[in-house]
């Protein structure tokens, strides 16, 4: 299983005609990246800034940003699955996302009831328990959403906004030479 621990610089950035890109470096040096057309980049940029502010509020180690910092690719998290699915001991943070992205294409925010009521539906049966966040979490994650959203919409085509993760671990990555 992939160390929580393990740095990753992520580059998100804006390329002009409305396309995305996020690249991802590792401690050791190598890179993963994604590029996201026009059509799908407003989706899955705030998809993948959704991921930061869940998994640094809630202290995940182990989710999207955790397994790709542990060398996963981005080809990694679909059909074929090349690593197999996502490690049943990963931290729940795809579920808590996808709660964050069905909030946002409706018309008001969820309860604090609601996202763990989602959470034990979608666990009922599972071999472990389902994630619950309280009111105070719920309420910090959508604080780092917001002020992430805010300076991506402040950026400008051609412009990067870089984030380290996990947030402490930086001092040990530097950024590639362009």
């Amino acid at each position: 299983m992939p160390s929580p621990t393990q740095p990753i610089l992520l580059r998100f950035k804006k390329i002009p005609g409305g396309a995305t890109a996020l690249s991802c470096t590792r401690a050791d040096g190598s890179v993963t990246w994604q590029r996201s057309a026009a059509a799908h980049a407003a989706f899955f940029a705030r998809h993948d800034l959704t991921h930061y502010a869940v998994e640094t509020v809630l202290g995940y180690g182990l989710g999207f940003y955790g397994l790709l910092a542990a060398g996963w690719e981005f080809t990694d998290f679909g059909a074929p699955w090349p690593r197999g699915p996502i490690p049943a001991n990963a931290d729940p943070a795809e579920l808590i996302v996808g709660f964050f992205d069905a909030e946002r294409a409706g018309d008001r925010p969820w309860t604090t009831e609601q996202f763990n009521e989602f959470a034990r539906s979608f666990y009922a049966g599972a071999r472990s328990d389902p994630p619950v966040v309280t009111a105070d979490q719920l309420s910090a994650i959508r604080q780092r959403v917001s002020e992430l959203f805010q300076q991506w919409d402040a950026i400008y085509p051609g412009e990067t906004l870089e984030l380290q993760f996990p947030q402490d671990a930086s001092a040990g990555i530097q950024p590639p030479t362009e």
